[in-house]
């Protein structure tokens, strides 16, 4: 079968969530024997129209298919839980945004989205097609924990031994628990604290804009680096703190876990059933519980939990991702409905390819 991978405004979204799985979609599916994929819009031989953004031209897209007689699967990266408290003005358009989402979603014959917890909230939409959680998956062996890199991360950094790191990534959004990090940065300014990402400073909330101005001189804001230098800096800093407050998924936790790298995550419903506190990862409920537990991390208090939190990241391989796509289409073309494993994921039917 024939899929359309279809990304609105491809160069806009290259530094979001949505643009990197752009990229991890071409890779899951890529090896996959019974699926060819093409990106060129102008397409017209096409079995499945895989939709991912939410732009004026993806509608017109998702019409397009329709007149033609195409399955439309819509990949639910985005909700409303997670628009809100990102740019300027969200949280006054959230409940439009919802709408707008629901109306795109519905016309789909069937929705993928990366977890099991989002998949509860667009059921909690009204939507009744159905909705598959795959992982936005992850390539292990592009993060495998590389001196070279590790040292081309301290060089860049001027990082000195001893030197703590604790680093995220992220858009400056509210949501992303961007105040949290700052307000760590300033308790603790005998640690480096390094939030790679970058976003507009003119679209952003003017207390947002205001904290990134004026951030203490410990706290590093290096904007969007690819490459090298940030996975050497996923492997060599000591604490991987995530404080966001809502996601889908979170692709920067899977690279982190990917890197082997101690991690620290707010303990938030999207992570129930594969991040487990204390086991593979660490979790805080608030500011003071992230304090305290970062702390104890850095000082050696805490077991070493990083081999744990690879295995996680090696259950969401991106052969795995690409297999389940595959089934999602297949399913979606002969209008059948797939089964699911007890923790809510896709269960993958094992083919002669990869048993």
């Amino acid at each position: 079968m024939k899929v359309l991978l279809y990304f609105e405004n491809q160069k806009w979204i290259a530094q979001s969530g949505i643009g990197r799985a752009l990229r991890l979609q071409q890779a899951a599916l890529g090896p996959v024997a019974d699926v060819t994929v093409t990106t060129d819009p102008k397409c017209r031989d096409y079995d499945v129209l895989h939709i991912n953004t939410y732009g004026v031209n993806s509608m017109h897209m998702v019409k397009k298919a329709q007149k033609m007689g195409k399955k439309v699967v819509y990949h639910a990266h985005s909700t409303y839980e997670d628009f809100r408290n990102s740019f300027f003005g969200s949280n006054l358009l959230a409940p439009l945004y919802k709408k707008y989402l629901v109306a795109l979603y519905s016309q789909a014959d069937a929705l993928i989205t990366p977890t099991p917890y989002s998949k509860s909230l667009l059921e909690n939409y009204g939507l009744t097609q159905p909705i598959y959680p795959v992982s936005n998956g992850i390539d292990i062996s592009k993060y495998e924990p590389d001196e070279k890199r590790i040292q081309a991360y301290k060089e860049y950094f001027d990082i000195k031994e001893n030197q703590q790191v604790v680093m995220a990534v992220g858009l400056f959004f509210e949501r992303k628990g961007l105040f949290d990090f700052i307000e760590l940065a300033k308790r603790h300014p005998e640690i480096t604290f390094i939030w790679f990402g970058h976003t507009n400073l003119a679209i952003v909330p003017a207390k947002v804009r205001e904290a990134i101005e004026h951030h203490p001189e410990n706290l590093i804001f290096p904007g969007y680096i690819t490459g090298d230098i940030i996975k050497g800096a996923y492997a060599g800093a000591d604490l991987f703190l995530y404080p966001s407050f809502e996601e889908t998924e979170g692709i920067v936790v899977l690279e982190a876990l990917a890197s082997k790298q101690n991690l620290l995550v707010r303990d938030i419903p999207v992570y129930d059933g594969w991040l487990v506190d204390q086991e593979n990862c660490y979790k805080a409920e608030d500011l003071e519980d992230f304090d305290q537990q970062m702390m104890a991390i850095l000082a050696g208090n805490r077991p070493d939990l990083t081999e744990a939190g690879y295995e996680v990241a090696k259950g969401r391989d991106l052969h795995q991702v690409g297999e389940v796509l595959s089934q999602v289409y297949r399913a979606t073309l002969d209008e059948k409905a797939l089964p699911f494993n007890e923790n809510g994921t896709v269960a993958l039917r094992l083919t002669d390819q990869n048993a």
